[in-house]
């Protein structure tokens, strides 16, 4: 096992985190979290609860500033800059707890986000979210109040992929949903895979995430302690009963 990541060479990097640390108030959070996103790839955070991987992701977005260490996004140092200007910079993010607007309609929610900043050839547009998601499409004039926990996170997703990112974040995306509801948004990352997207997944279900991703990153007490592939991950035993407690 590897205490630092080794990255991805030769692959353009959507999203380099490199010696990050971070605060809240006088307790340390973060002592040194290092993970990148090459362009095209799925990558996992993977950690047990408490060890930094929500924290991590405030800090990419904006939400929380960080102490030391570097966020940058295509390239671009994101330091000191308000969550808005990260989203613009091509990050979306699906947050733990879905957050959908509560008083908008589904089509309201998903246009309050919409835009095609970075120029994509097939920009995710309303028909084509609700093509992915169809139970929406019966909905789209519901409030997101209304939805079922399931429909209010294919929103989420459907949200943040209406800003047409170059990086999707998700933490936490099947969390308390049904099999049957977590299979179609696992379904969902596979066809965002496929089309190329860069994604950075928070999550509890290894064997899915070792499925679908190139790369998985696992922290501890704030520190990023192990990186490697998925073969790697799901033949280390030990690895997992350590830093995941499975």
């Amino acid at each position: 096992m590897s205490a630092k990541p080794t990255w991805v060479r030769g692959c353009t990097s959507v999203l380099e985190v490199q010696g990050l640390q971070a605060f809240y108030g006088a307790s340390q959070a973060l002592f040194g979290v290092d993970l990148e996103v090459a362009a095209g790839q799925v990558v996992t955070l993977m950690g047990r609860n408490g060890m930094g991987k929500t924290t991590t992701v405030n800090c990419i977005m904006g939400l929380l500033a960080h102490s030391a260490g570097s966020v940058r996004v295509n390239g671009q140092d994101m330091g000191g800059l308000p969550s808005f200007r990260v989203a613009q910079a091509g990050v979306g993010l699906v947050p733990e707890g879905r957050q959908v607007f509560p008083n908008l309609t589904v089509t309201e929610n998903l246009l309050a986000t919409a835009a095609n900043r970075h120029g994509a050839a097939q920009p995710w547009q309303m028909d084509r979210v609700l093509q992915m998601f169809p139970a929406l499409a019966e909905r789209r004039h519901s409030s997101g109040s209304l939805l079922s926990g399931g429909e209010q996170q294919m929103l989420a997703i459907g949200r943040a992929l209406m800003i047409n990112p170059t990086l999707l974040i998700l933490d936490e995306a099947t969390e308390g949903l049904a099999p049957l509801v977590r299979r179609e948004i696992w379904s969902c990352l596979v066809q965002l895979k496929n089309a190329g997207l860069s994604i950075l997944v928070i999550d509890k279900n290894v064997a899915d995430l070792a499925r679908i991703a190139d790369r998985h990153f696992i922290i501890e007490k704030g520190r990023t302690v192990w990186t490697g592939d998925s073969r790697e991950l799901l033949a280390g035993d030990t690895l997992k009963r350590r830093y995941l407690g499975i």
